[in-house]
């Protein structure tokens, strides 16, 4: 994965979590992790966003037992 994202117009920070890091679940960290645009709700073109660290070994243990991988 990426360590940064570079907007597209029109980008929106749920959208950019979920495309960059596989859940809206994930806005609150991309925020905090670029707290210089915290006021932006819609990016403009060519913003450079740092993406967080996610700890996938945590968020699989949260899932439902249908969803976890056998």
């Amino acid at each position: 994965m990426p360590d940064t994202y570079t907007t597209k117009s029109g980008d929106v920070w749920d959208g950019i979590a979920y495309k960059m890091l596989g859940s809206c679940n994930y806005t609150p960290l991309l925020m905090d992790a670029n707290r210089a645009y915290i006021d932006t709700a819609i990016f403009s073109a060519g913003v450079v966003l740092t993406l967080p660290e996610i700890d996938r070994s945590s968020a699989a243990k949260n899932l439902p037992p249908w969803r976890k991988k056998r």
